[in-house]
């Protein structure tokens, strides 16, 4: 198979966050969408930052930074904005949720 056979646009994806911790907090999992796909480097950016996560040291200046063009709505309209921010704790959850769904 040609790799020119699965390259394809990127296309978004529904993904929920629905830990016991969230569910609890908010009553119901959380959800967001993002790509499916995304360049080389920004994939590089977030495993960084997903190993900084696990080992309890994430500077949340990077991980906007990466991830505000990943965290969008239905329509593909980020979410994070100059304006439009989210909780810390979540946005952990939002950007291990991410990393996950791009090493599938």
């Amino acid at each position: 198979m040609k790799l020119s056979e699965i390259t394809q646009k990127p296309q978004l994806i529904e993904v929920l966050i629905d830990d016991k911790d969230t569910i609890k907090e908010y009553g119901e999992a959380l959800s967001f969408h993002t790509w499916d796909r995304q360049p080389m480097d920004v994939f590089i950016k977030l495993a960084n930052l997903a190993s900084n996560i696990e080992n309890k040291n994430p500077n949340i200046g990077d991980m906007i930074d990466v991830v505000r063009d990943l965290i969008v709505d239905e329509k593909g309209k980020p979410l994070l904005t100059d304006n439009n921010a989210m909780p810390t704790n979540i946005l952990i959850k939002v950007i291990q949720k991410v990393t996950e769904s791009l090493g599938k």
